[in-house]
């Protein structure tokens, strides 16, 4: 670590609060896959701001539509159209199974949209009671109010008590847990297709159809967080289209902006009416430069070919791993879809990531013990070896 390094660190610790375990590098530029840190250290980027860089680093989409459009108009009252908005929610609209589309400016403000809206159509068509949601063990949607009432997270971090009240979890992939949390004040059901922070794991689509049938039974919203699983990361464009059925309203952000900040929840008809004038909104939301970005990131994804090459990818990645699982004792569970893959290991999951860090590649830990790999959705099968050889040298260096 140079002088140079240590001395930005140092000022880290005195300017920035501390909510985050800060890396002992400080990155300065990326292209497509890679990033190189001030002192010239290049890595491989599997982490990708956590599945954010859907379209890697400084891609020609991003960086050529953000100086068009800063050029021209970069914000307006929410109140006003620009094409740049309604662009951007009919390429979602067109590629989904939603009928309009609230932006936001983050995935947590997503989770908060579908949190209101789906208390607000439940007060006006079930009942003024009805006003809980069911949510998952191991899950996590955010770190504001709202959404971290629907993190089991919450359990742990009793200082930010009282949380929004009305709230309880289920064990997921598991139907009969949900059924015993049922009752006439249940407005909505909240999953992620696959569950990050709780360690990548994948929702069956049995499960899935289960609590898609048991919505349909007693009138609740299903909500899909598609923050993380949205946009290609699984090998389609939402993670709703493994599991057989459709969701009522989804939380939509991360790959989204290819970098850029913004979010969306995007619903069927009958509850985004729930939203009306007054009862929902965002300065900066669906501003003009957010929404032309993402359109040009959607409309890369949307092309044809390009999530299949996702998946075509993502199985042979899934495939060396396997490979690598084989040759080495230290792999002991590989879980995920798509291009969102976790892997356990006998290592210490902080010293693994160091490690890897290292060794040039940058990776990002899930729930307790989980080595968690979202790539850019560019990746190619040269760099998933690269990879996948610095992960072998790093368990070997470690056992």
């Amino acid at each position: 670590m140079t002088a140079n390094t240590l001395e930005i660190l140092q000022q880290v610790k005195e300017l920035l609060v501390n909510t985050y375990a800060v890396q002992p590098i400080v990155l300065e530029k990326g292209a497509g896959c890679r990033v190189t840190d001030i002192d010239g250290k290049s890595y491989l980027d599997f982490a990708a701001g956590i599945a954010v860089a859907s379209l890697g680093h400084a891609a020609p989409a991003v960086v050529n539509t953000l100086r068009e459009q800063a050029e021209k108009l970069i914000v307006a009252p929410p109140s006003f159209t620009t094409t740049a908005k309604v662009e951007c929610a009919k390429l979602i609209v067109e590629n989904s199974c939603f009928d309009q589309v609230f932006f936001t400016n983050s995935g947590t403000e997503a989770i908060e949209a579908c949190i209101k809206t789906v208390r607000k159509w439940a007060y006006e068509n079930k009942g003024h009671a009805c006003n809980e949601i069911i949510s998952f063990h191991q899950s996590f949607h955010g770190r504001s109010y709202g959404a971290a009432s629907l993190t089991e997270k919450m359990h742990v971090q009793p200082y930010f008590a009282p949380y929004v009240p009305g709230v309880h979890f289920a064990n997921f992939n598991d139907l009969p847990s949900v059924e015993k949390l049922i009752s006439d004040k249940t407005a909505a059901i909240f999953i992620e297709p696959v569950q990050g922070e709780g360690g990548v794991i994948a929702a069956t689509p049995e499960f899935m159809q289960g609590l898609r049938a048991l919505c349909d039974k007693h009138r609740i919203v299903l909500v899909f967080d598609e923050v993380q699983t949205g946009m290609g990361r699984t090998g389609k464009l939402f993670g709703y289209q493994h599991m057989g059925i459709e969701p009522d309203i989804a939380a939509l952000a991360k790959g989204m902006g290819g970098g850029f900040p913004i979010g969306a929840m995007a619903a069927k008809k009958q509850y985004a009416a729930a939203l009306t004038v007054g009862s929902h909104g965002s300065t900066y939301a669906g501003n003009p430069l957010a929404t032309a970005v993402a359109g040009a990131v959607i409309r890369e994804i949307v092309a044809d070919g390009f999530v299949a090459r996702v998946e075509k990818t993502a199985q042979y990645f899934r495939k060396q791993l396997e490979d690598l699982q084989r040759r080495s004792n230290k792999i002991t569970a590989i879980r995920g879809l798509g291009l969102m893959i976790g892997i356990d290991t006998a290592v210490d999951i902080k010293k693994l990531t160091r490690t890897l860090q290292g060794n040039g590649l940058l990776a990002t830990q899930a729930g307790e013990a989980t080595l968690r790999l979202t790539p850019p959705l560019i990746v190619t099968e040269a760099e998933v070896d690269e990879a996948v050889s610095i992960i072998e040298k790093t368990l070997k260096e470690l056992s």
